[in-house]
């Protein structure tokens, strides 16, 4: 695949499904298991070979995929996602210039780890520990992810806890994004080529 963005667009994807995650839980107290559970297995591969790498396959990001091409193609209909999304590209900014912060987040990735092994990322004491680090840190800096959503569902410990965990996998696929030399200028000069891109991994 000779597109540039393509590897940046699966970053951008892995982005785009933690977030539709978000805004789903958020909204509904639901989520859908295979999407999540790509997006917070990314959060512990570290040193994957290759971004598909990064999320198990293209395969699990595909529904980011999907999500991205809508955007792309002017047919989304979540106004509040491309909101969410850019509010966390920002928030990585932050994150990446804040060393302890960082040190302190890898720190309890690692610890998590074992236990994401042991019981899957999706286990409900593994969403309450990268929940509570995504509270403990992340949640700190400016500016702010403000996720909306139906009252009853985001006063319940549990969904919290789960939006945080994703929204942990949603700055490390930002923080991919940028490593792959995804910048803001890519929405505004490389649209059509990220759509092109976008429909090559999903042909």
């Amino acid at each position: 695949m000779s597109n540039r963005y393509s590897d940046r667009v699966l970053a951008l994807a892995g982005l785009a499904q933690a977030l539709h995650q978000v805004r789903r839980i958020a909204e509904t107290g639901q989520s859908e298991g295979s999407a999540v559970q790509a997006a917070l297995d990314s959060v512990f591969r570290i040193d994957a070979a290759s971004p598909a790498d990064v999320y198990g396959s293209v395969a699990g990001v595909t529904p980011g995929l999907r999500v991205l091409r809508n955007y792309l193609a002017k047919d989304a209909h979540d106004e509040a996602l491309p909101r969410l999304a850019m509010a966390v590209l920002q928030l990585e900014r932050r994150f990446v210039r804040e060393n302890d912060t960082v040190h302190a987040v890898t720190r309890g990735i690692g610890e998590i780890a074992p236990r994401a092994e042991q019981q899957g990322s999706t286990h409900p004491d593994v969403l309450s520990a990268l929940g509570g680090l995504y509270a403990d840190t992340i949640s700190h800096l400016r500016p702010r992810v403000m996720v909306q959503g139906n009252p009853h569902y985001l006063g319940q410990p549990g969904v919290v806890a789960e939006i945080r965990a994703i929204l942990l996998a949603a700055v490390r696929s930002a923080v991919l994004w940028r490593q792959l030399g995804g910048s803001m200028w890519d929405f505004v000069l490389g649209r059509r080529q990220m759509l092109e891109a976008v429909e090559d991994w999903l042909a």
